[in-house]
């Protein structure tokens, strides 16, 4: 993997060619990508994928959703996106960007001659429209108002000319580039549920929804819809449109047709994909060793995998507000997190689970990224019991009942549920093995099961004890901050800190000393432009996360994925990344 490259020392290169006899202008000619086995391939063909789940919305923004996200990566581009091998920022509809007044003023130069799929100019309207109404509305459950306050004052976007936007920042913000990858929507098709257009700003989350009509659904990306048939299919086809070319000039996608096949248990994918249904599939380390050795022995696909910096690494999380006040009290004592930490195994969990495809996980940050990277691997510390009972009786956790289980001070066991996706390839398995390592330390766990789909909302409902979910990670922590810079929207264990309207501050009375630090460093570290300034207030964060736990991680899983032969350029892709197109590339030989 790359050395992820610190934002103020990022550069654009811009990659540009004219075609001659077409009425686009300005392609963005993809090439460079010769370590990823990439070639220039041939138009036509079918490529169809698994969704584990209906997409809830055909609107990005209306719903968090990482199926519809799988989705919406293939409709819909960003000003800028990351390069398939180095994961450096460069231009995708904006041709070039411009930083002035002391890194305050962003002006970007849009890539003219971009049409909408439905054939509509793409320009500065779209782009302004996208950000004042959808992106920047609080109102937009997936989107991202947030991160377009700095210092409780308002980014200003505004229009300079038909193809030129300019963003005016209170003050210089060094992640500021890393928001430029958000989708851009179209203004024509959008402007009704719009406060622009007249609507509500909520009303914003009922666009396109799922019967919505296919002609609605415009993006600028490689494909467009073709047809959603719910619980079944998602059919996208080639958009005539799109703004990118190969290294000879032939206009991207190759490929006529992509599919999605509703297929929600990971077995029945697998089987899927070994009948020839499907061309490509994400796999688990407990998928691998059968998968690899049928392609060595001669089946017609490839498995491949890879070290991760995205991804997503799981986690174990105890709701600090639980409803029963005694839980809410342990759960909230660093002390039982950390003796707890020393019930779960990670070293079985790596070895059964993944087959040892995954190694010891980071604290908020993956080991991969040397930039942003701790070393917090000391304070995993190791699977051992009878320490971890010791610190419990510690705690005043001592006494038993006659089945062994630990009492609560009011007398009641320590017992809880494990919330946890039953439809996931790995979680059923990790669930069993906590709640069997949790019960040799006298503390009883309730295996809940619900539907993958369903863990974010869950945790965010608060409706939940404890909870197996996992985040993906970013190049840059400062895109991580709605997650662990307490009272962010998605710090879900500890609900009671997230301010009471959108706009105020979180409730800082109630967080604990080492949470207070890691709001204050978040804060810091989005306003400090230095890099070595910004590294060892992250070096900081991640320590703090290491020991008291707000969530306790539990490993960092490999990329592991496997693809029909009968296609070629395949880079692997693991999780909803905006701006990040790998099937743009893919071809049938």
């Amino acid at each position: 993997m790359h050395r992820p490259t610190p934002l103020a020392l990022i550069t654009l290169t811009l990659m540009t060619a004219a075609l001659t006899g077409t009425a686009h202008a300005a392609p963005k000619k993809i090439s460079g990508y010769g370590t990823l086995g990439v070639t220039n391939g041939k138009p036509g063909g079918t490529y169809t994928l698994p969704l584990g789940d209906s997409p809830q919305s055909l609107f990005y923004y209306g719903v968090i959703d990482n199926n519809l996200g799988l989705v919406s990566q293939q409709l819909f581009d960003g000003l800028l996106e990351f390069n398939l091998a180095t994961y450096k920022l460069e231009p995708a509809l904006a041709e070039s960007y411009a930083v002035s007044n002391g890194g305050k003023t962003y002006t970007f130069k849009l890539r003219q001659g971009v049409k909408w799929s439905d054939g509509q100019t793409f320009d500065a309207d779209d782009v302004v429209f996208t950000y004042r109404n959808i992106i920047m509305n609080p109102e937009a459950r997936a989107g991202d108002a947030a991160s377009f306050k700095l210092d409780g004052k308002q980014i200003e976007i505004s229009r300079v000319n038909q193809y030129t936007v300019k963003f005016d920042l209170p003050r210089p913000s060094p992640a500021f580039l890393l928001q430029m990858r958000s989708f851009i929507m179209p203004k024509h098709k959008l402007l009704k549920f719009s406060e622009e257009g007249g609507a509500k700003p909520s009303d914003i989350n009922g666009a396109w929804p799922t019967n919505a009509p296919e002609s609605d659904v415009v993006g600028t990306g490689p494909f467009k819809l073709s047809n959603y048939t719910a619980g079944q299919k998602v059919t996208l086809v080639r958009n005539p449109n799109h703004w990118k070319v190969d290294a000879a000039g032939t206009r991207l996608p190759y490929l006529d047709r992509l599919e999605f096949l509703i297929i929600r248990d990971p077995q029945a994918q697998v089987a899927q994909f070994l009948a020839g249904n499907l061309d490509q599939l994400n796999i688990s380390g407990a998928q691998f060793p059968d998968l690899k050795s049928k392609e060595v022995a001669g089946a017609p696909f490839k498995v491949m995998r890879s070290t991760a910096l995205f991804g997503s690494p799981p986690f174990v999380a105890y709701n600090f507000d639980a409803r029963d006040p005694a839980l809410a009290k342990v759960f909230s004592d660093v002390r039982f997190r950390r003796a707890m930490q020393g019930a779960l195994n990670r070293e079985r969990i790596i070895d059964t689970v993944y087959n040892g495809l995954a190694s010891l996980p980071g604290h908020g940050v993956a080991p991969i990224n040397k930039e942003w990277y701790a070393n917090t691997r000391p304070q995993l510390g190791s699977f051992n019991v009878t320490a971890a009972g010791q610190a419990l009786d510690a705690m005043g956790l001592k006494s038993r009942n006659s089945a062994g289980i630990r009492l609560l001070p009011n007398g009641k066991p320590l017992e809880f549920d494990l919330t946890y996706g039953t439809d996931s390839s790995t979680y059923p398995a990790m669930a069993t093995i906590i709640q069997s390592d949790f019960a040799k330390v006298g503390v009883k766990v309730n295996l809940r099961g619900i539907l993958s789909s369903k863990l974010l909302s869950t945790g965010q409902s608060g409706d939940w004890e404890m909870i197996l979910h996992a985040f993906g990670d970013q190049p840059d922590p400062e895109l991580r901050k709605p997650i662990w810079q307490p009272g962010g929207a998605l710090y879900y264990w500890h609900r009671s800190l997230q301010p009471a309207r959108d706009g105020d501050k979180p409730n800082l009375a109630k967080m604990a000393a080492w949470e207070k630090d890691i709001y204050a460093i978040f804060d810091k570290a989005a306003t400090t432009t230095n890099v070595g300034e910004r590294k060892a207030l992250y070096t900081r964060w991640q320590l703090l996360f290491a020991q008291n736990l707000p969530v306790t991680p539990i490993a960092k899983p490999e990329n592991i994925g496997a693809v029909s032969n009968r296609y070629g350029n395949y880079v692997y892709n693991l999780g909803v990344i905006p701006g990040y197109n790998p099937v743009t590339l893919i071809y049938q030989k």
